[in-house]
């Protein structure tokens, strides 16, 4: 096993930093790091909006109450981003059409690849963190907190810095649940029910609901209106 898979393997949330700050040479080479990750085109659809003042991090705590991004050395939001590409196409066409479920996907999926990475390379240097999808639920607040242009919304944020707290590896569902060969194979409700159980031995007196009780509160209900509001008022739906 080389290192780098063991260092993928051995990932844990962190939510919970101690007060010391990330050398600013160590911030450049974990956010550089994180550029490398594969990109739609090479198009490179985010951006990242590095949070380090203690006022812009308590403002943002004030709309999304995650502890972590208080306690954080840094904290960056991901921001998917076609501004710049209005800007590029305009020297070529008149047309810009950003608007639709592609372009959402090209965005997220370059921040969330980008993300990956900045998150690898921060553990690789001692660092801990943790990705904030809450982000999107405050999706307006937020995009006015940042100034975020036309063609630009939050698509989550990593709250980064030295950890003072470890937790066991979070059990993953067996690779035999995920990975199938040559096609899909619908697994039965019974797979979840399983799973419900590993991830309450795992978890012990901390459990407060199952896996698949978090799956109907996410799934059981319409998706946040401000998400979606957002992404109108920024011309992307």
């Amino acid at each position: 096993m080389t290192e780098t898979i063991k260092l993928m393997k051995a990932h844990t949330s962190v939510r919970r930093f101690k007060e010391q700050e990330i050398p600013q040479a160590d911030l450049e080479e974990i956010l550089t790091a994180g550029q490398m990750a594969s990109s739609w085109k090479n198009f490179q659809s985010y951006s990242v909006i590095r949070v380090r003042s203690q006022e812009k991090k308590d403002a943002l705590y004030e709309l999304v109450p995650q502890e972590a991004i208080r306690q954080s050395a840094a904290f960056l939001l991901f921001v998917g981003d076609l501004n710049r590409a209005e800007k590029g196409a305009s020297l070529h066409t008149d047309t810009f059409q950003p608007q639709g479920v592609e372009g959402l996907l090209i965005t997220s999926v370059d921040a969330a690849l980008a993300g990956q990475n900045t998150l690898l390379a921060a553990e690789s240097l001692g660092y801990g963190g943790v990705i904030i999808g809450l982000v999107r639920y405050k999706s307006e607040e937020v995009a006015a907190l940042f100034n975020l242009p036309d063609y630009t919304y939050p698509v989550f944020g990593i709250a980064i810095g030295v950890p003072d707290q470890q937790h066991d590896v979070k059990p993953r569902l067996p690779l035999s649940q995920v990975v199938f060969e040559e096609e899909y194979q619908e697994q039965p409700v019974e797979t979840v029910l399983d799973y419900d159980k590993v991830q309450a031995d795992y978890a012990g007196a901390r459990a407060t609901t199952s896996w698949s009780q978090r799956l109907a509160e996410q799934f059981g209900q319409a998706e946040p209106r401000s998400t979606r509001k957002n992404l109108e008022q920024k011309k992307l739906l």
